[in-house]
């Protein structure tokens, strides 16, 4: 308390004052009758805190401090190709874990930070900015529903960022929360620019529309068209895109992550739940 009732008075702490005073009071004199001039000092300020982890770490750091925990998003427009420096379960054979090697991403990473991986929102556990690498581990339920497991040593993998407020919307809102794979089931090249292919379930396919948005291993990209017999949809990168991700490197019949906009399951579910039949019955 900043200030105390003593038998005699009201003594006012040294941490509010530049001097210490008592005033006395009678049991019968109101305060309000003897209004107080307190002179703040810098110790009202309140201290500074931290919500993350030091930014210096290496693998052998014992910090478990965390950042406050908030829902990540990212633009799908990838700011670096990383390369994967190890993969697999770790000495105890509990943890299955990633080691990323990436420059531009750890110019300000943090313990906690998300940073999706082909568009796979992972949590940053461990890094080594001299090394430039941070680790990353991966759930079961990660590695089944994504690409990720057949990563190897030396693979090369899109990377971006959680957005920040300032961030441009370059793409579209990704979640990197991946809502199954596709297979490339072809590449042909038109011009300066590459045609792809891609097949995949029907349970993703329902939410893909020509003209609309698709994040293609965290790639935001326009749907072209959409193939139903075919279960199939198909997008076009320009030469430039085709330098900056991963996509172009792979081959027909190896697997993509994909992500589809949003919006539709939002309605999908609205519509499941008698959302819209409740209200025309009003």
């Amino acid at each position: 308390m900043a200030i105390s009732s003593l038998p005699h008075g009201i003594s006012i702490s040294k941490n509010l004052m530049t001097k210490s005073i008592s005033i006395p009071i009678s049991n019968h004199l109101s305060i309000a009758r003897h209004p107080l001039r307190l002179t703040p000092t810098t110790c009202l300020r309140p201290k500074l805190f931290r919500t993350f982890a030091p930014k210096s770490l290496t693998s052998n750091n014992n910090n478990h401090h965390r950042r406050a925990q908030i829902n990540s998003l990212f633009t799908g427009i990838v700011e670096e190709m990383g390369q994967v420096k190890q993969l697999g379960f770790d000495e105890s054979g509990e943890s299955f874990d990633m080691i990323i090697h990436s420059p531009t991403v750890l110019q300000d990473v943090n313990l906690g930070d998300s940073i999706a991986v082909n568009g796979t929102c992972l949590t940053v556990t461990e890094f080594d900015t001299q090394r430039s690498e941070f680790k990353v581990g991966l759930a079961p339920e990660t590695l089944r529903k994504t690409s990720l497991i057949e990563l190897e040593k030396g693979s090369v993998v899109n990377l971006e960022r959680a957005v920040k407020p300032s961030t441009r919307m370059g793409g579209h809102f990704v979640q990197g929360h991946v809502d199954g794979t596709g297979e490339i089931v072809s590449m042909v090249p038109e011009g300066d620019s590459l045609w792809i292919k891609v097949k995949t379930s029907r349970d993703i396919l329902k939410f893909i529309v020509p003209k609309g948005f698709i994040a293609v291993d965290g790639t935001s990209l326009t749907v072209v068209d959409v193939f139903d017999d075919e279960e199939s949809f198909n997008f076009m990168l320009v030469a430039y895109t085709q330098q900056e991700v991963v996509i172009p490197l792979k081959k027909v019949g190896q697997k993509v992550n994909l992500e589809v906009d949003i919006l539709g399951k939002y309605v999908e579910r609205l519509l499941s739940t008698g959302f819209v039949d409740n209200i025309k019955s009003r």
